[in-house]
This record gives C-alpha cells, structure tokens and sequence, in this order.
C-alpha cells in the first residue's frame, strides 16, 4: 500500500486557553493509504473520537492540515464541507443514527445523490446480508447487528473515498459485534475500501494493516501488522 489517500499533517485542536487549556490533539501527523484498514487505538479522552470527526469535515482543527487526495479540506468553507461529507466519506457510528420512520432501504436511499441510482439500495443491503423483507423493516423491528448493517449499506451506497467508523461495536454484544468486523474487514479486502476505525478495544487493532495508539492527544506508537488477523478469530 503506497498510494496515499489522506495525509494528516501537524493537527492541533486545543480548547480553552491558559491554565485551562486542554490539548485534545497535540500536532498529530500520518497518512492513511488506499485499500488499507486503519485503526486508530486508545482509551477515552485520548483523541481519536476528535481526530476522526476532523477527518469527517465535521469539526475543524485549531491548526494543521487533513488533506485528502492532495485536497486541504481544513480551508474549506460550509458548503464544501458539506459536499466532501455527503460525497467523499462514509461514516458508521456506534449507536446507527438511522432515521426511525424511514424503512431500511429508504435509510440507504437517503446517501444517494439520484433517484435513478435507487436500485444500488438494494444491491447493497444485500451485499450486507439483509434479505427483502429486512429491507421493508423500520429500525425498532430490527436487532442492534441489522441496524448496523443498514448504517454500513448507507456508509457503502455512495461509494464514499473512505469509511470512518466510530466505535463500530461498541453497543453490540460480542457475537453480534464479531459478525460486524467480518463484514467490515471483507469490504475493504474483496472491494478494496478504505477505512479507519476508532476503538478502545486493543484486540480489535489485530485485524487491521496499520495500528495508531493515541495518548492524552499525542501519537504514542505506530505498528504495521503484516499478518492481520481474521475478524472471526478474535476475542475481546
């Protein structure tokens, strides 16, 4: 993997200032490559949750550059941030934030720009593992995995640059969330999808290419994982 895909360069984002100023991220610096599996490692208050909603054009640095393609998206303005969220990145968060009216298939709908790409909805809730009649369900007749599946289908319909997930497991039970990382891992091995998970759970990291373990806003260690483990066998 030697394409870069995103460089994250000297990232700052402080609050506060004086005697109270907290450093959530203190001149953070990596890339991230195409078709790799990131994860970014820590325990809460470390930064990772920060550092990946800068990267989501949802929260801007104090300094520093998140470029994505060559692109700064740190210089840009509303509507282009909206843009680069709603085009360029994939989001899966820990609790689905699917819409509780809407039925699966039109959650997914939802991430597409045209009415007349609708049929890869379905194309995709399949390839997630979610038959016809789950496609008809609305959130509250769904288990936790299936609503996950239906966040990652509207993460993947649009055909996002890369995949950020945030605690990806993180309100699934073990089996459920084990099921999960298969399918997370199979993307980006069978399509070739970028993607950064963050997560406090250490033997998630042994699935991935890359690990980065963060500490108090700061890049503590950095390894590569030549051998990464299959989703299935791990146990946490």
């Amino acid at each position: 993997m030697s394409e870069k895909l995103l460089e994250i360069k000297n990232l700052k984002k402080y609050y506060g200032k004086g005697d109270s100023e907290v450093k959530a991220l203190d001149d953070i610096s990596f890339d991230v490559y195409k078709g790799e599996m990131l994860v970014l490692l820590g325990n809460s208050g470390c930064g990772k949750s920060t550092l990946l909603n800068i990267i989501g054009g949802m929260d801007s640095p104090t300094s520093g550059e998140v470029l994505l393609n060559g692109v700064d998206i740190t210089k840009y303005k509303d509507k282009e941030l909206t843009k680069y969220r709603k085009e360029k990145i994939g989001f899966i968060f820990q609790f689905y934030n699917l819409l509780p009216d809407l039925t699966a298939l039109e959650n997914v709908k939802m991430s597409l720009e045209s009415k007349d790409q609708s049929h890869l909805s379905e194309k995709t809730l399949e390839l997630v593992g979610l038959n016809d009649k789950k496609m008809k369900q609305y959130p509250s007749q769904m288990s936790g995995g299936e609503q996950q599946r239906v966040s990652i289908a509207r993460a993947l319909v649009k055909n996002a640059e890369i995949i950020l997930c945030d605690e990806p497991t993180g309100a699934l039970d073990d089996k459920t969330g084990r099921k999960i990382l298969e399918l997370l891992q199979d993307i980006v091995r069978k399509q070739g999808q970028t993607m950064v998970i963050v997560t406090h759970t250490t033997p998630i990291a042994d699935m991935a290419n890359r690990v980065i373990t963060l500490k108090n806003g700061k890049i503590i260690k950095e390894r590569v994982n030549e051998h990464p483990l299959d989703a299935k066998d791990i146990v946490w």
